[in-house]
């Protein structure tokens, strides 16, 4: 059931000429649907914010509209006009760029250099370094960077990266440039210069697409909003005629379609926690963060994108080294630190990224199921295939992994049993406790319900379990759910939390 948006909300593109549009536009990825018929209609001069949770089909918009994918139904236009050809790479700088997250501009290459990036020569052979500098100086002139042409990109701060990559954009003759979380690196003031310089530009012509878990920036820089959710478009309306709960609601949907809690015992209050974090610091990242779980609980933290939350959970792992505070399992502070101090102390963990943290994938399923328990395969560093493939057999059966044999390459598997594999190799120690960061990403429904399930198991057989995520079914299952916003604790919610409470909360609206 879609989301119904007030009647006083217009869901009319905004009037004016379009600098860009997404028409009817379909994306899959195998069985996956990412983009489902959507649409956009970004106006000239103005900034238009697309939000949505993760999973909506922002980035994969954001890369069909930057030539970077193609859909497989549908049409973008630029200012009337289709497309270029997905090869013809200058075409596409002419119309769009997008200036992401991370800095995409060269450190050890001076401003001017990453300016005039692989057109240094200005079309001749040979680069004239006096030509180089002087055009840049002009550009940053132009377009009011205040940074000098000869600095390394390295000793640029965060807010300068970025204005100097939009200066390279427009020195491709694109006016329309895509912001994707361009605040999550900025303090306060660097973002309010931030949206001065986004204001400035739009009087010189310059369209912007803003994309940003903060929605309340959305409110503060944007003139237009439009919210996917599920891989569908929901609403178009400017700014000023959709309230914040009536946005939230078009983000989420109706809490009734969203899966519940399965009923569990509570935890015993009186136990010793069984993870304790205290005062836990990052310069830059998180300030002062403290945490119980006790054994059988389940505490989620939850945040946006740029909350600070996946920082915390990686140094509580051993992942990141803290700049202060400690981190204690069964009330004995980790020694030494790193990842094999956490397990030595009785932590599992299940990372972020199944392909890129958490699976070998050129090994079978039984080696990614038991690589964190050596010490069980066989005595004096031998490794026993049968105590392995006994031991990973366990783990097939338990979680319902879905595989020919053990000897099987994970590679094979699909996306919902390789993070089955993942959890099997958390579990393999029989942690005291348990750090999943959102454990059900990318999975099917039937596997999601198997892994929250699992982590039930876990916490009734007295395992600690702190689920770090912001989809809200990850927290579903949560005795309490902790928000943490630009690196502090800002919300608690216990058991039976409302989602547009919790989102609201994550979004940094409370």
């Amino acid at each position: 059931m879609e989301t119904a948006v007030p009647e006083t909300v217009s869901q009319q593109q905004p009037d004016g000429p379009p600098v860009a549009e997404a028409i009817g536009v379909t994306k899959r990825f195998g069985r996956n649907i990412a983009l489902d018929r959507v649409g956009l209609r970004v106006t000239a001069g103005r900034t238009h914010a697309l939000v949505g949770r993760n999973g909506a089909g922002k980035s994969t918009l954001v890369s069909i509209l930057t030539g970077l994918a193609a859909p497989d139904e549908g049409e973008v236009r630029f200012q009337g006009h289709p497309a270029p050809a997905p090869a013809d790479r200058d075409a596409w700088r002419s119309r769009v760029a997008c200036v992401y997250q991370h800095s995409t501009i060269i450190p050890d290459l001076s401003v001017a250099e990453n300016l005039f990036v692989n057109r240094q020569g200005f079309g001749g052979r040979l680069v004239n370094w006096r030509t180089l500098r002087t055009r840049a100086r002009e550009l940053l002139d132009t377009w009011s960077v205040p940074v000098s042409v000869d600095t390394l990109a390295r000793e640029l701060s965060v807010e300068h990266r970025q204005l100097v990559e939009i200066a390279r954009s427009l020195s491709h003759g694109a006016r329309f440039i895509i912001l994707d979380e361009p605040t999550a690196q900025l303090d306060g003031p660097a973002i309010k210069r931030l949206f001065a310089r986004i204001r400035d530009l739009q009087e010189q012509g310059v369209t912007f697409l803003f994309i940003s878990h903060h929605l309340d920036e959305t409110y503060e820089i944007c003139s237009d909003v439009t919210v996917f959710r599920d891989a569908r478009h929901i609403v178009t309306a400017p700014v000023a005629e959709l309230a914040k709960p009536a946005l939230i609601a078009a983000m989420t949907g109706d809490s009734t379609d969203l899966e519940t809690a399965v009923p569990r015992q509570a935890p015993d209050a009186v136990r010793a926690p069984a993870l304790k974090v205290e005062k836990l610091t990052r310069v830059g990242e998180f300030d002062e963060i403290d945490i119980d779980v006790r054994p059988g609980e389940i505490v989620g933290l939850a945040g946006g994108g740029s909350s600070g939350r996946i920082e915390v959970a990686e140094t509580i792992v051993g992942l990141r080294r803290a700049a202060g505070g400690s981190v204690l399992v069964a009330g004995r502070p980790l020694r030494g630190g790193g990842v094999r101090a956490a397990r030595d102390a009785g932590i599992g963990f299940v990372p972020r990224d199944r392909h890129e943290e958490g699976l070998i994938l050129s090994m079978s399923v039984a080696d990614n199921a038991t690589l964190t328990v050596p010490h069980k395969l066989g005595p004096f560093g031998l490794l026993s295939r049968r105590s392995r493939d006994v031991l990973a057999g366990t783990a097939i059966a338990e979680l319902d992994i879905k595989t020919d044999s053990p000897q099987q390459s994970v590679a094979e598997l699909s996306g919902g049993n390789q993070q089955k594999v993942v959890f099997a190799r958390a579990l393999a120690t029989e942690p005291r406790v348990l750090v999943l960061i959102t454990p059900t990403a990318g999975v099917d429904v039937r596997s999601k319900e198997t892994l929250r399930a699992v982590v039930r198991a876990a916490a009734d057989r007295g395992t600690a379990v702190l689920v770090v995520s912001d989809e809200l079914d990850d927290l579903r299952d949560a005795d309490r759910v902790l928000v943490l916003v630009q690196g502090r604790l800002t919300a608690r919610f216990d058991k039976g939390w409302n989602d547009r409470e919790l989102v609201t909360a994550m979004e940094g609206l409370l």
